[in-house]
């Protein structure tokens, strides 16, 4: 009688009842990669590579093992997934190891240092009078090969030389470590260590700022901006669209963005007459940037619109919203320094506000409040809570949770941009002014497409990154800089801007190909999506549509055809 009630109630609040035949591989996998992770921590070491190759290899043979034809379709997606996930850690894992391999040379005095930080991980006591010794000979021979760095030819970029000096960091870090586990805790160790592990560490911590400089000097590091990041170049960038199932050149996906952007500025123009300020819809901009509301007044807005976009969803019956995704989401405020980098919202569960604060200078505190005024708002508040950022993390954690692991921004931020589209349709903006914020917004979407893949490519630097938000789409430029340095030099990794417009298109196709055409209503096909956690589109766009792909399938779908 219990496991039928259970079964109902499973039922009833819309959970699976059952897990993918994938779902046990893919959890152990997470927890082999997890294990291995803390034990070789040092990942700027041959040990690390080598080890995590073989994890991926074994785990590819796994899978490789498998009987994909007698899987169910939930089954044969999750076996895409893994297979897709395991073949992009190995190419990136090995190019990092390439990468290393380059530079491994200047930590090549370190034998005995990592015999140490190695030998610590079994607790083995050490017989400190030769690790004595061991520790000055290491000293010595890291000075000869810092002399022969300051005579060699310096780094051709200064990429490799912060990827040398990193190597010394992460070595440094190890043994420091491993000094403290024994230091105090062993009498004999710390009687004979002390000095020598002190010579050593300070050696370290100057070698590594040697060869954080040593590159050639007519290599520009930083253009003017601040901003310092690293460009991947255009077989990198290929090879991340390959992985994220995107059948499209970054030229292509260039002129869409410049085609999304000129449909905009068409969009802009109708409202900037609407508001009297004929063709100046950069005037229009400024007037709506206006309407901002004092400090102090902001966050209770918030709320407002958020309980304005579920409404509206529950009005037009779009999409189920559970009751406890409505009761638990809150906010929270974003400290001055973090606008730096996060100059707008950040969502999920907790919405993070960024608004002035007194430490602020004045014209910090203006653009605070200009970039963040009610009507730019009305776009970010439903794209960072519901239905965007926070039913999709609620949903995740209900609905197929191991597919985590196979995180894609196209799937994350795609979901919560796709909305502003079709909000948009469904008139949610209320006025000429709403019409201009949710198109701005739309217009920093094109131009992330467009400076971030250009910039990739090596054909813009930051600050032209920041002159073109300025001027294309009437960014603050303390929050265009911001906007800059949180592309390039924040935990993103290099597509994800260009995921939020791309990402929505594919939503926006898929769409139109089965709501508009009748084959679902809006709220199954947005019901179904939500519950398949973070899956490539192209993947979901099988899944939806009832076709199983074969075991070797390739990215064909041209979403913007």
């Amino acid at each position: 009688m219990k496991k039928i009630l259970l079964f109902s109630l499973v039922i009833l609040m819309g959970f699976q009842a059952t897990a993918s035949e994938l779902y046990e591989a893919i959890m152990a996998y997470q927890a082999d990669r997890s294990s291995l992770s803390r034990k070789y921590s040092n990942p700027l070491s041959e040990e690390y590579f080598l080890r995590m190759e073989q994890l991926y290899r074994d785990w590819m043979g796994n899978l490789e093992a498998l009987s994909y034809d007698s899987f169910s379709e939930d089954g044969k997606t999750d076996y895409l997934l893994f297979r897709n996930h395991l073949e992009k850690q190995s190419y990136f894992h090995n190019s990092e190891f390439q990468e290393y391999k380059t530079v491994a040379h200047v930590a090549g005095f370190s034998s005995h240092l990592q015999a140490f930080y190695t030998n610590r991980r079994k607790a083995k006591q050490p017989e400190s009078p030769k690790l004595a010794a061991a520790f000055e000979d290491s000293h010595r021979l890291m000075l000869a090969d810092w002399e022969k760095m300051k005579k060699s030819k310096p780094f051709e970029s200064w990429q490799k030389a912060e990827l040398a000096a990193n190597v010394i960091a992460a070595l440094r870090k190890n043994t420091e470590e491993a000094y403290n586990f024994y230091f105090d805790y062993d009498p004999e160790f710390t009687w004979w260590m002390q000095e020598p592990f002190a010579k050593v560490n300070k050696g370290l911590q100057e070698y590594e700022a040697f060869l954080k400089t040593h590159f050639e000097n007519t290599v520009i590091k930083d253009d003017g901006s601040g901003i310092i990041g690293k460009p991947i170049g255009k077989m990198a960038i290929e090879k991340e669209l390959e992985f994220e199932f995107i059948n499209y050149s970054p030229e292509e996906l260039i002129k869409e963005a410049e085609k999304q952007y000129a449909w905009c500025e068409k969009e802009m123009l109708k409202a900037s007459n609407e508001l009297g300020f004929g063709n100046d819809w950069k005037a229009a901009l400024e007037m709506v940037k206006n309407t901002y509301v004092p400090a102090g007044v902001w966050p209770g807005m918030v709320t407002e619109m958020a309980d304005e976009a579920i409404a509206f969803l529950e009005k037009y019956d779009l999409i189920t919203v559970p009751e406890l995704a409505k009761e638990t989401w809150r906010t929270s405020m974003i400290s001055a320094e973090r606008q730096r980098v996060s100059p707008f919202f950040l969502g999920g569960e907790e919405i993070q506000i960024s608004y002035p604060t007194s430490d602020m200078t004045h014209e910090e505190k203006m653009m605070s409040m200009r970039g963040n005024n009610p009507h730019f708002s009305r776009a970010t508040v439903q794209h960072e809570l519901i239905p965007g950022h926070h039913l999709q993390q609620f949903m995740n954690q209900r609905h197929h949770p191991h597919r985590r692991l196979f995180s894609t921004p196209f799937w994350t931020e795609g979901w919560a941009l796709y909305w502003e589209f079709n909000l948009w349709d469904k008139d949610f903006p209320r006025s000429a002014e709403d019409r201009i914020g949710m198109l701005f917004w739309r217009m920093h979407r094109c131009a992330r497409i467009v400076f971030s893949l250009n910039y990739h490519l090596g054909k813009m630097s930051p600050q032209e990154c920041i002159d073109y938000l300025v001027e294309k789409v009437g960014h603050e430029r303390a929050n265009a800089e911001a906007e800059v340095r949180r592309s390039f030099t924040g935990r993103y990794g290099p597509l994800y801007q260009i995921a939020y417009m791309i990402g929505g298109l594919q939503f926006y196709a898929l769409k139109a190909e089965l709501v508009d055409t009748g084959k679902m209503t809006e709220k199954a096909f947005h019901d179904f999506i939500i519950t398949q956690n973070t899956v490539p589109v192209e993947l979901l766009r099988a899944r939806i549509k009832g076709e199983t792909l074969p075991k070797d399938y390739k990215s064909s779908w041209r979403f913007l055809d």
